[in-house]
């Protein structure tokens, strides 16, 4: 199997967050030469530090990060039937990073949540807040990890039989992208 680099962005800053154990256990299951952990505590995006500073590092990073991964997973939770704002704050603020750091890139996305949905409203929104990156999205199979509060043992594997099929079969499509 071709060695890849995976960067795993979780839209949850919560230290025990669901949606970074999934893409943890996305990686574990993609199995990647190289897997990174985006770090999404970023300033919220506002123009007049954007003209007075300039792009700020964190945000160069994570731009930085996206460009030379081989493919991108994204799991967030879903807040007030959308995508959480410190996800929507990154998007934003990549948007302003020149060139674009998501075009052409295969994306899976994934969620995590409290609810029996398993943040399906998160998805659909998501994909829609990327459409003007141009990303190569996945749109299936499809990963929504309900109830996630049972749904990981202690070590952050899923113990759900059902969810590891999707995700596995999820993250074999992400191969399957970056090599076609």
């Amino acid at each position: 199997m071709p060695a890849h680099t995976l960067l795993g962005i979780s839209g949850s800053l919560r230290k025990g967050s669901f949606n970074s154990k999934l893409i943890r256990e996305a990686a574990r299951l993609f199995d990647p030469e190289s897997f990174t952990e985006a770090d999404l505590n970023l300033p919220l995006y506002n123009g007049d530090i954007e003209e007075a500073e300039g792009i700020p590092a964190p945000v160069a990073k994570l731009a930085d990060q996206i460009a030379a991964a081989d493919a991108v997973v994204i799991s967030g939770p879903e807040y007030n039937k959308a995508i959480s704002g410190v996800l929507k704050n990154a998007l934003d603020w990549i948007s302003r990073t020149k060139p674009n750091p998501w075009a052409g890139k295969p994306v899976a996305v994934m969620s995590a949540a409290a609810g029996r949905a398993g943040g399906e409203q998160t998805q659909a929104l998501l994909r829609h807040c990327m459409t003007p990156f141009t990303p190569q999205m996945l749109y299936g199979p499809g990963v929504w990890v309900a109830g996630a509060a049972q749904q990981f043992d202690d070590d952050g594997r899923l113990t759900n039989e059902q969810n590891l099929q999707s995700l596995s079969d999820l993250m074999e499509a992400l191969r399957a992208k970056i090599a076609a």
